[in-house]
Protein backbone atom coordinates (compact mmCIF):
# COMPACT_ATOMS: atom_id res chain seq x y z
CA UNK A 1 0.00 0.00 0.00
CA UNK A 2 1.33 3.35 -0.77
CA UNK A 3 2.41 5.78 1.56
CA UNK A 4 -0.77 7.88 2.90
CA UNK A 5 -3.04 5.37 1.83
CA UNK A 6 -6.23 4.89 3.69
CA UNK A 7 -6.77 2.11 5.77
CA UNK A 8 -10.26 2.96 7.05
CA UNK A 9 -12.90 0.21 6.69
CA UNK A 10 -16.57 0.48 6.67
CA UNK A 11 -19.41 -1.75 6.49
CA UNK A 12 -21.89 -2.55 3.97
CA UNK A 13 -24.01 -5.14 4.77
CA UNK A 14 -21.74 -7.89 5.36
CA UNK A 15 -18.88 -6.54 3.35
CA UNK A 16 -16.11 -3.62 3.96
CA UNK A 17 -15.16 -0.84 2.31
CA UNK A 18 -11.07 -0.71 2.50
CA UNK A 19 -9.95 2.74 1.05
CA UNK A 20 -6.41 2.56 -0.51
CA UNK A 21 -4.54 5.72 -2.13
CA UNK A 22 -5.65 4.74 -5.80
CA UNK A 23 -8.31 1.99 -5.16
CA UNK A 24 -11.91 1.13 -3.20
CA UNK A 25 -12.35 -2.64 -2.96
CA UNK A 26 -15.53 -3.82 -1.19
CA UNK A 27 -14.08 -7.41 0.89
CA UNK A 28 -15.85 -10.06 2.40
CA UNK A 29 -14.72 -10.81 5.81
CA UNK A 30 -12.19 -13.14 4.85
CA UNK A 31 -10.49 -10.34 2.95
CA UNK A 32 -11.27 -11.40 -0.70
CA UNK A 33 -11.71 -8.85 -2.94
CA UNK A 34 -15.99 -8.82 -3.87
CA UNK A 35 -15.82 -5.83 -6.41
CA UNK A 36 -13.02 -2.79 -6.76
CA UNK A 37 -12.92 0.52 -7.95
CA UNK A 38 -9.18 1.86 -9.27
CA UNK A 39 -8.26 5.68 -10.02
CA UNK A 40 -4.87 6.02 -10.65
CA UNK A 41 -3.44 9.73 -10.60
CA UNK A 42 -3.20 11.74 -13.93
CA UNK A 43 -1.76 14.36 -11.87
CA UNK A 44 -1.72 15.63 -8.60
CA UNK A 45 -5.38 16.82 -8.37
CA UNK A 46 -6.93 14.35 -11.04
CA UNK A 47 -7.06 10.90 -11.52
CA UNK A 48 -8.48 8.37 -13.84
CA UNK A 49 -11.03 6.36 -13.14
CA UNK A 50 -9.93 3.24 -15.20
CA UNK A 51 -11.81 0.65 -13.72
CA UNK A 52 -14.31 -1.24 -11.90
CA UNK A 53 -14.62 -5.03 -11.09
CA UNK A 54 -17.90 -6.75 -9.08
CA UNK A 55 -17.61 -10.49 -8.10
CA UNK A 56 -20.58 -12.45 -10.31
CA UNK A 57 -22.27 -13.40 -7.36
CA UNK A 58 -22.99 -9.80 -6.58
CA UNK A 59 -24.25 -8.27 -9.87
CA UNK A 60 -27.87 -6.80 -10.57
CA UNK A 61 -27.77 -5.85 -6.86
CA UNK A 62 -26.30 -2.38 -6.92
CA UNK A 63 -23.08 -3.04 -5.81
CA UNK A 64 -21.54 -1.34 -8.81
CA UNK A 65 -23.55 1.82 -8.45
CA UNK A 66 -22.55 1.89 -4.79
CA UNK A 67 -19.26 1.84 -5.52
CA UNK A 68 -18.71 4.47 -7.90
CA UNK A 69 -21.01 6.54 -5.22
CA UNK A 70 -18.87 5.67 -2.13
CA UNK A 71 -15.59 6.74 -4.86
CA UNK A 72 -17.30 10.30 -6.28
CA UNK A 73 -17.95 11.15 -2.55
CA UNK A 74 -14.35 9.99 -1.75
CA UNK A 75 -12.39 12.19 -4.48
CA UNK A 76 -14.66 15.64 -3.71
CA UNK A 77 -13.53 15.29 0.02
CA UNK A 78 -9.67 15.04 -1.49
CA UNK A 79 -10.64 17.52 -4.06
CA UNK A 80 -9.66 15.92 -6.66
CA UNK A 81 -11.41 15.68 -10.26
CA UNK A 82 -11.97 12.43 -11.81
CA UNK A 83 -11.92 11.11 -15.96
CA UNK A 84 -13.73 8.56 -16.01
CA UNK A 85 -12.54 5.94 -18.50
CA UNK A 86 -13.98 2.81 -17.68
CA UNK A 87 -16.79 2.58 -19.74
CA UNK A 88 -19.47 1.18 -16.36
CA UNK A 89 -18.17 4.53 -14.40
CA UNK A 90 -18.53 6.61 -17.78
CA UNK A 91 -22.11 5.81 -18.14
CA UNK A 92 -22.46 6.63 -14.42
CA UNK A 93 -21.03 9.80 -14.72
CA UNK A 94 -23.52 10.51 -18.11
CA UNK A 95 -26.79 9.98 -15.79
CA UNK A 96 -25.96 11.19 -12.80
CA UNK A 97 -25.88 15.16 -13.11
CA UNK A 98 -24.78 15.24 -9.62
CA UNK A 99 -21.56 13.64 -10.84
CA UNK A 100 -20.49 16.00 -13.17
CA UNK A 101 -18.83 18.59 -10.49
CA UNK A 102 -16.07 16.09 -10.48
CA UNK A 103 -14.81 16.40 -14.18
CA UNK A 104 -12.31 18.51 -14.82
CA UNK A 105 -12.81 21.85 -17.07
CA UNK A 106 -12.47 20.74 -21.00
CA UNK A 107 -9.92 22.30 -22.52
Amino acid sequence: MQQGAKKTLQSFANLLFKYEANRIALLDKGGKTMAEITFPAIDDKTVNIDHSFVDPSLRGQGVAAKLVEVTVDHLKNEGKKAVPTCSYVKAQFDAKPEYQSLLPPKL
